[in-house]
């Protein structure tokens, strides 16, 4: 991508970073990605010893509140610098508004077509972190209508992540305007792994499910066999496989990859997977190769992982920026093991911005007063 050439430390125009910015045309649809699902209120307690048993109560050394479920992904693809849309029901209570102006304001994700409802509250999950694992309880109800009428109304856009789990009725018409479809899929609590399940895949371009839900749905016992499978489906495969890295292969270019996982200490993996998908997404819309691709993925969903708190843990460019910045720190001064990766990753160096770039926020205990969004009157 291009570059400014000067030098003063900090740049609007860098301010707000685009890595598609050197490709884009002026007939290019408003949004590069849009996407569509049901909006939580997450609380996160961390720092417990164990889960508490029946009538105990224990105090939490860390506490997170953030916006949840698909605004985990909404928000990993927008500090990645993708205009992103977002269509999901709110509520009128106070959760909902917080969290729509934290979407909105913050994040500056497009909500041009996501109803409000009366009197309808917003879904809540309470999770419990122990040992890297969670425990979660929540509560919430299905919302007064279909979302499909929203999501066709929505501005035009280049990529819609959907999931398999949702509604698909909108599907043939997004990819009849030209939206390409990247496809995703939950855990099935019933067992039973229909293969039935993956047959709207015919609409998609990709499908990115984890080795578990991938091995499963193709009666299959490696994530490798399992991506092979789904490459029959659908034009590009990708299984992730947690610390086993991730495995793709890509029928539109020929290519087959296999990428390690970024070693990271992990505080919190909710939504890593999300942030995976939405680097996968920049490197296709930036036409990138696919080991390119997958190793730019894994390592903005190591860094999110390394984060408290879902959805605000996605790590936006500065966070990228620091992370290459100290490993070329590290291999400079003889960190073998740096070095290695730094040659991995040398792709960065053309790649993350060159000015300082705004900070993303991090999850806070309480979700806080309208006064600490920014100031619409300025």
């Amino acid at each position: 991508m291009t570059q400014p050439t000067h030098s003063e430390e900090f740049c609007e125009r860098c301010w707000s970073f685009d890595p598609l910015a050197a490709i884009r045309c002026d007939d290019d649809p408003p949004l590069d990605v849009i996407t569509s699902g049901t909006i939580f209120f997450d609380i996160i307690f961390a720092g417990l010893p164990r889960i508490p048993e029946p009538g105990e109560e224990l105090w939490s050394t860390g506490l997170g509140s953030c916006p949840g479920g698909i605004a985990n992904l909404a928000t990993a693809l927008a500090r990645l610098g993708l205009r992103t849309g977002l269509v999901a029901g709110f509520g009128d209570d106070a959760y909902a508004d917080w969290i729509w102006e934290t979407l909105l304001e913050q994040e500056h994700i497009n909500l041009t077509t996501s109803p409000r409802y009366d009197d309808f509250h917003t879904s809540l999950t309470v999770a419990v972190t122990v040992e890297g694992d969670r425990a979660m309880v929540t509560h919430g109800h299905e919302l007064p209508e279909s979302l499909s009428s929203h999501i066709l109304a929505a501005p035009a856009s280049r990529t819609a992540v959907v999931d398999l789990g949702g509604e698909t009725d909108w599907w043939n018409e997004l990819r009849s305007r030209g939206t390409v479809l990247f496809a995703d899929i939950g855990f099935d609590t019933s067992g039973r792994w229909d293969p039935a399940d993956l047959r709207p895949l015919r609409h998609c371009r990709a499908f990115t499910p984890n080795a578990v839900e991938a091995m499963a749905y193709t009666r299959t016992d490696s994530p490798n066999l399992a991506v092979r499978k789904l490459a029959e489906r659908v034009p590009l495969a990708v299984v992730t496989d947690g610390i086993g890295g991730a495995y793709a292969i890509d029928q539109d270019t020929g290519e087959e990859e296999w990428c390690p996982a970024v070693t990271a200490s992990v505080t919190d993996a909710t939504g890593a997977g999300d942030v995976f998908a939405s680097g996968l997404v920049l490197g296709c819309l930036a036409g990138w190769p696919l080991e390119q691709r997958l190793k730019f993925a894994s390592l903005t969903a190591s860094l999110a992982v390394q984060q408290f708190g879902g959805s605000l843990a996605a790590p936006g460019w500065g966070d990228i920026a620091d992370w290459w910045r100290c490993l070329r720190h590290r291999a400079t001064g003889g960190d073998l093991k740096a070095a290695h990766i730094s040659r991995d990753y040398g792709f960065l160096e053309d790649l993350i911005p060159r000015h300082q770039v705004h900070s993303v926020r991090r999850a806070e205990a309480t979700f806080a007063s309208h006064s600490d969004l920014p100031d619409k009157r300025k």
